[in-house]
């Protein structure tokens, strides 16, 4: 009785152990923490370099946070990619990496690489292009594949011309630099010089002007005229590489069509290094032009004493207005106006008969600069 006693026991123990176990199934497959491929890969060319940015991943490729990276290999080809079996450069894992749980944050960082594109590389084909693919791996070294491709020219670039110099001068801002003849016989491709304007201060830069190279080497000179006195300006210059790529049977207004055609060809460019920018400190300390046909006229018998003058009016822009003086014989010229006149005329009242008076006017601008004085006129009272 008790034997059958403790097997019944036994039985109860089997069952409820039993009871508290899961369920069998089918084992669920290995989390491999891929990480998700990189999307948003960007480039940009200037000279033989070639600048790629992205953003580092921050979710693996089952959509869970990406707790841990490896490094970063950089891939080039001159057509499209499969895969990365030769990378040309690589970027090691973050320095700063912390891993999260599953469930925490991962925040995004972005990161970068710079490229140097070889000569031959450069000369094979100018207008292809190069196409560049990253492939971000894991601690295991195991990648879900290629980021996006993207492209950049190969065609080579020149360097900025010598001897950039600009200056400030009355008429503006006068850019003289050594010109290079264009080279080659390909029409295809074709060469432009850019010259770029920065306010100091500023990280924007301006254009300013696209000039063809010429047929030939010497002094090139361009004149800035938009600039702002009083303000510090930074100078470059840089040649740019024009690539035909289309053509266009109506051309855009303001683009002459090409040599012997009604139709204009579309381009895309790559510029060379840059010039070594020159800081220049547009300061005016420039006059306006000196006025010229003064006329003195006196006042007729019986009206009350005076002398008219007039002159033709300066056309300065930043012109604020005429400084008018007056010497009799044998003295020096003394100024007469208590302001500025603000008008090409002025009536000297203060006048005797009989004497004789001599006349000048000088133009003023608004920062103060004065001209010399005009050829004098004269005029004797009746």
């Amino acid at each position: 009785m008790r034997r059958l006693l403790a097997k019944l026991v036994h039985c109860l123990l089997g069952i409820v152990l039993l009871a508290n176990c899961g369920t069998p199934g089918a084992p669920l497959p290995p989390e491999l923490e891929l990480p998700k491929p990189v999307t948003n890969l960007r480039a940009a060319r200037k000279g033989d370099h070639v600048f790629l940015t992205w953003t580092v991943p921050s979710k693996t490729t089952e959509h869970a946070n990406l707790r841990y990276l490896d490094g970063t290999r950089v891939c080039r080809s001159l057509t499209t990619m499969t895969s990365c079996q030769n990378p040309v450069g690589e970027v090691a894992r973050p320095t700063q990496q912390t891993r999260t749980s599953r469930n925490g944050p991962n925040l995004k960082s972005q990161a970068s690489y710079v490229d140097w594109l070889p000569a031959d590389l450069q000369q094979q084909n100018p207008q292809a292009e190069v196409t560049y693919a990253i492939a971000v791996f894991n601690e295991s070294g195991r990648s879900a594949g290629l980021s996006n491709q993207v492209q950049v020219l190969a065609a080579p670039t020149l360097p900025p011309p010598s001897e950039f110099s600009p200056q400030p001068t009355a008429n503006g801002v006068v850019l003289n630099w050594t010109g290079m003849p264009e080279s080659g016989t390909d029409h295809a491709i074709r060469h432009a010089y850019r010259i770029l304007r920065r306010e100091e201060g500023s990280s924007k830069d301006i254009s300013l002007a696209e000039i063809a190279l010429g047929a030939s080497s010497g002094p090139v000179k361009f004149v800035d005229h938009s600039f702002e006195w009083e303000k510090t300006y930074l100078y470059r210059i840089t040649i740019a590489t024009e690539i035909k790529r289309g053509t266009l049977q109506e051309c855009p207004p303001g683009v002459e069509p090409e040599p012997g055609s009604s139709t204009c060809a579309t381009y895309v460019s790559v510029e060379g290094d840059d010039s070594r920018p020159i800081r220049v400190y547009a300061h005016d300390i420039f006059p306006p032009a000196v006025p010229v046909g003064l006329q003195a006229v006196a006042s007729g018998v019986g009206q009350a004493p005076f002398i008219d003058l007039i002159w033709p009016p300066d056309s300065e822009a930043d012109l604020a207005g005429y400084n008018v003086y007056r010497r009799e014989e044998g003295a020096q010229p003394v100024k007469i106006n208590s302001g500025l006149a603000t008008t090409p005329a002025f009536r000297d009242s203060n006048v005797q008969p009989g004497r004789r008076y001599f006349y000048s006017v000088s133009a003023v601008d608004v920062r103060g600069n004065e001209s010399a004085r005009s050829a004098e006129a004269s005029e004797t009272m009746p």
